[in-house]
C-alpha cells in the first residue's frame, strides 16, 4: 500500500475515500515519524510553501522516500534541501487562479485610484479625479505558464491589448529576448515568472528606464525578479507606478524605503493565500497518488534530486 504523509487534517478528509488504497499519515515536519511508519513514507506533502529550512532536514529520516510534492509553484527554495534520489514535484496551477485574481484586482486598485478613495473616504471628502482606464491599455504578461495564462484569459474581458511573452517564441508567445522591444510600448506589466537565474532582476535598471512614463509594473511572481533599487528610484521620481505582491528582500523590514515610497502598492505575498487552496492541493495530490496506483508519469516533476 503506498504511505502518504499529509500536514493537515483538512487534506486528510479532503483524500479520506482514498484510504482504502493509500496510507495516510498526518505529518507537519516539526517532530520524528516513528521509525515503523518512517520506513513505509513514500510520499510527503509539504505543507505552506514558508516551511522552515530546518525542518527539512526531517526528510532524510525518512530511507524509502520517494516523491516529495510542494503546494507552490516556486520551487528554487527546496531544491537544495530534497534528499538524494527523491523526485520533486511543484504545486503548478494550484494557485493560478488566486494570483490572478489579485495580480488584477492590484492593477484596477492603481488604475482607478482605489486607494486614494479609500483614503478620500475616510476624510470624509467627495473627490472624483479623471484616472486612466484599464480598457484600450497595452498590457504585457511576462510569463506564458499556468499562471500567465490565468491572467491573461482574466484580462482578456477588460478589452486590453495584450501581449504574451515566454521563455521561448511560438504561436501567440514573443520571446523574452524581444523585450527590450515590447517594453517602451507597454502602459502595463505583469511578472509572472518563476525564480532562475534567467529571470533574476529581469526588470533591471536599463529595462525599468525603457519604459514609458506612467507606466505600471506588477509583480506577482518573485520580488528578485526586480531590481528593488532601481525600481525605488523610478517610483521616488515619480516617472513609474508598481503593484507588488512579491518584493526584494521579502518580508519587507518595517523601515524599508519601499513601504513609503509614492505611486505603489504593496500586498504580503497574498497571491495564493485564500480558502480556495487547500481544494486545489488536493485536487493535484489525488492525481499525483492515482498516477502512482496506476504507474503512470507523475505531473509537475521539477528535479530528481
Amino acid at each position: 500500500m503506498l504511505t502518504v504523509t499529509l500536514p493537515e487534517p483538512d487534506l486528510l478528509d479532503r483524500l479520506a475515500d482514498l484510504s482504502d488504497q493509500v496510507e495516510f499519515v498526518l505529518w507537519d515536519l516539526l517532530s520524528p515519524l516513528p521509525a515503523a511508519v518512517a520506513q513505509r513514507v513514500q510520499v510527503v506533502q509539504i505543507g505552506h510553501y514558508w516551511v522552515q529550512p530546518d525542518r527539512w532536514r526531517r526528510l532524510t529520516e525518512v530511507p524509502n522516500l520517494e516523491y516529495v510534492q510542494l503546494p507552490s509553484a516556486g520551487f528554487e527554495h527546496a531544491l537544495p534541501l530534497i534528499p538524494s534520489g527523491v523526485t520533486l514535484c511543484n504545486g503548478r496551477g494550484v494557485h493560478s487562479a488566486g494570483t490572478a485574481e489579485l495580480a488584477v484586482g492590484l492593477i484596477l486598485a492603481s488604475q482607478r485610484g482605489l486607494v486614494a478613495a479609500v483614503d478620500a473616504q475616510r476624510a470624509g471628502r467627495w473627490e472624483s479625479p479623471q484616472l486612466p482606464s484599464l480598457a484600450d491599455r497595452r498590457v504585457l504578461v511576462v510569463g506564458a505558464g499556468s499562471l500567465g495564462q490565468a491572467i491573461a484569459a482574466r484580462l482578456t474581458p477588460f478589452e486590453v491589448e495584450l501581449t504574451m511573452v515566454g521563455r521561448t517564441a511560438r504561436a501567440g508567445v514573443h520571446s523574452v529576448d524581444e523585450l527590450p522591444v515590447l517594453l517602451p510600448a507597454a502602459d502595463i506589466v505583469v511578472l509572472a515568472v518563476p525564480y532562475s537565474a534567467q529571470t533574476h532582476q529581469l526588470l533591471n535598471a536599463t529595462a525599468l528606464a525603457a519604459l514609458p512614463d506612467g507606466a505600471l509594473v506588477v509583480n506577482v511572481s518573485r520580488g528578485r525578479v526586480v531590481d528593488t533599487t532601481a525600481l525605488l528610484a523610478e517610483l521616488e521620481s515619480g516617472r513609474l507606478r508598481a503593484a507588488l505582491d512579491v518584493t526584494d528582500p521579502e518580508p519587507l523590514p518595517v523601515d524599508h524605503p519601499l513601504w513609503r515610497a509614492p505611486n505603489v502598492i504593496i500586498t504580503a505575498h497574498q497571491g495564493g493565500n485564500s480558502d480556495a487552496t487547500n481544494s486545489r492541493v488536493a485536487a493535484l495530490l489525488r492525481r499525483q497518488i492515482r498516477h502512482l496506483l496506476a504507474n503512470e508519469t507523475l505531473e509537475n516533476v521539477v528535479a530528481i534530486a
